[in-house]
């Protein structure tokens, strides 16, 4: 899918990253909806957040979680829970984009709510 194709409706904030990008495609009081994709070989941060709670449903491709140190492989149609306080991170480990649907629930739902821990890209 490529976000400059006419055919497909973007609903809302889209984020760039070294990664990747996001893009939100809901949102409300203590929910937030985002659509997001990890090139092959690239990871996000290492990282957790204090306020929020994320659900992760793989839409495409293959991903390595780590979750709290235990690390679970996620295939296409595969979810998996990061409980608030979590420490995790999501890292593409196929030849293809990997994208997931993440819904957010909690207190506070804002991009500053994340406490990096390692950083591939100096930002932590």
């Amino acid at each position: 899918m490529n976000p400059t194709d006419q055919n497909h409706a973007w609903f809302g904030e889209r984020g760039e990253r070294p990664w990747g990008h996001y893009l939100v495609l809901y949102e409300e009081e203590g929910c937030k909806v985002k659509k997001f994709l990890v090139h092959p070989g690239k990871r996000l941060s290492l990282q957790r957040h204090r306020h929020r709670a994320e659900h992760w449903h793989v839409v495409r491709g293959e991903a390595l979680v780590t979750l709290d140190g235990e690390e679970i492989r996620l295939r296409a149609g595969q979810s998996l829970d990061i409980p608030q306080g979590a420490v995790h991170r999501i890292e593409n480990v196929g030849r293809e984009d990997v994208i997931v649907i993440e819904v957010q629930t909690g207190t506070y739902l804002g991009e500053d709510d994340i406490e990096r821990l390692e950083d591939d890209f100096g930002r932590a």
